[in-house]
């Protein structure tokens, strides 16, 4: 009887282990940043000026959650796809961050080249910064 006691404990313990164990570090998908982004796209083909409203909480939204190289390279991937089809204005699109008091950590870009978003490039910095690139 003690026996079984110690084995439903100790699978109480692992079950409450998986619970609470961090999910899966998956990229984030390309419907994420096209949601994110959808409210910019008529700024930045025919817009001027200010960005609207819309388009900021979305960009701020994206910021937020491409936080991993993985996400960043991910969200790279989509919106460079994206951009090839509805053709940006390069200077609204590179202008967009701070137009939105935001940092994009992206750019928006036809022509970006998504593997400096990769865990290579980290790499690299993380390695530059010590002295050992």
């Amino acid at each position: 009887m003690m026996g079984s006691r110690i084995k439903i404990s100790a699978l109480g313990a692992i079950m409450l282990l998986l619970l609470i164990a961090p999910a899966s570090n998956a990229a984030i998908s390309c419907s994420v940043v096209i949601k994110d982004l959808r409210p910019c796209v008529n700024y930045l083909t025919k817009g001027s000026g200010k960005p609207p409203s819309a388009c900021c909480a979305g960009a701020s939204a994206l910021a937020s959650a491409a936080s991993s190289s993985a996400d960043k390279k991910a969200a790279c991937e989509c919106i460079k796809s994206a951009s090839k089809n509805i053709k940006p204005n390069n200077q609204l699109a590179q202008a967009l961050p701070s137009n939105c008091g935001i940092t994009l950590p992206v750019a928006i870009s036809p022509n970006v080249d998504c593997s400096k978003y990769g865990w290579l490039r980290a790499w690299k910095l993380k390695l530059g910064v010590l002295g050992w690139a």
